[in-house]
């Protein structure tokens, strides 16, 4: 369990929120608008109306305190620079911050903030992999190269084990589990064969991964 600071509550900030809670995390929630509060109060531990870019506002926060500090401002990059520098100078232990376009994320990371998310970019990106194959469920990113793919694996690889197909010197596809029934297997027997209705947890580079699909 983590003590979170999450700041800007729009539709990204409320529903970080309810997944925060859902996680079973400690969460402070704030925002300059009583609206946007009151509609977060039961999925968080505090709630409270203020403005971020104030300092002596932040200051009675106690940012030294949290875990994290998540800036999830989506529709004013000025307040969201202005905390940014702010939590940095009150201490914050590691920050997350929301950017809605590529100069942002720049501008955020050369300001310090130690992860930036793109969610609208992320979600295009995902879609467009997706939609490109029939067989990529899901994936993470995990590095500029590499992610993490679900697969439905082709019908070509029904009946054969991973040991048969030797997806990892054919492919360069390093199969991490097996997932069936919504239950994951990391204790992969390279010997048991493919079923219908299984999926596979890979990690691998995303022209690796279409290659071997296609």
């Amino acid at each position: 369990m983590k003590n979170i600071l999450l700041i800007g509550l729009g539709r990204f900030g409320r529903h970080t929120a309810m997944k925060l809670n859902e996680l079973g995390h400690q969460v402070m929630a704030v925002d300059r608008d009583e609206k946007k509060v009151d509609a977060v109060v039961s999925y968080v531990t505090n709630a409270m109306i203020g403005d971020s870019t104030n300092p002596d506002f932040l200051a009675t926060l106690g940012i030294e305190n949290f875990d994290i500090c998540v800036i999830a401002i989506g529709d004013d990059f000025q307040s969201s620079l202005e905390t940014l520098v702010l939590l940095k100078e009150q201490g914050a232990k590691f920050i997350v911050a929301r950017a809605a376009k590529g100069v942002q994320q720049k501008l955020l990371r050369n300001n310090g903030a130690d992860l930036v998310i793109y969610p609208e970019k992320e979600l295009a990106e995902s879609s467009a992999l997706c939609y490109s194959s029939d067989h990529i469920l899901d994936y993470i990113a995990v590095s500029d190269d590499h992610a993490v793919y679900e697969i439905d694996p082709p019908a070509s690889w029904l009946g054969k084990s991973l040991a048969q197909l030797d997806v990892r010197r054919r492919y360069q596809l390093n199969v991490m589990a097996v997932k069936q029934d919504g239950t994951l297997n990391l204790d992969i027997d390279p010997d048991a064969p493919i079923a219908e209705g299984q999926t596979l947890l890979v990690i691998a580079r995303e022209q690796d991964i279409l290659s071997s699909l296609a």
